[in-house]
């Protein structure tokens, strides 16, 4: 099972997405590979796609996801939850809004 918690407050403010995932029943390593499906205890990584994108990131570190550079406006991000072979096994989606940030001017 795969929990993602809600972007942190403070640098979605900023523009910058922090999401914060850990898994139930599946280490999250860099290992691949059909052998790997008799690892014990069970491994994985996830697959991170950003606004339906033809292509997902792949991250197996266990880490924050941080996503920059996404413009103002509605956002989503499907995490998935993969075994070694990529097959997936689980997912959330994280639904945000990305604030619009003031534009800074130079009076002069």
């Amino acid at each position: 099972m795969i929990i993602a918690d809600p972007p942190l407050a403070g640098p979605l403010a900023e523009g910058r997405v922090f999401i914060q995932c850990h898994t139930e029943h599946l280490r999250l390593v860099p290992v691949f590979g059909e052998a790997a499906l008799n690892v014990s205890p069970r491994i994985g990584h996830v697959h991170v796609t950003v606004d339906n994108a033809p292509w997902h990131f792949v991250d197996a570190s266990g880490e924050t996801i941080v996503a920059v550079g996404l413009p103002p406006g509605e956002h989503q991000i499907p995490v998935e939850l993969a075994d070694p072979t990529h097959r997936v096994v689980d997912q959330t989606l994280v639904r945000l809004r990305v604030p619009e940030r003031p534009t800074i001017t130079n009076a002069g």
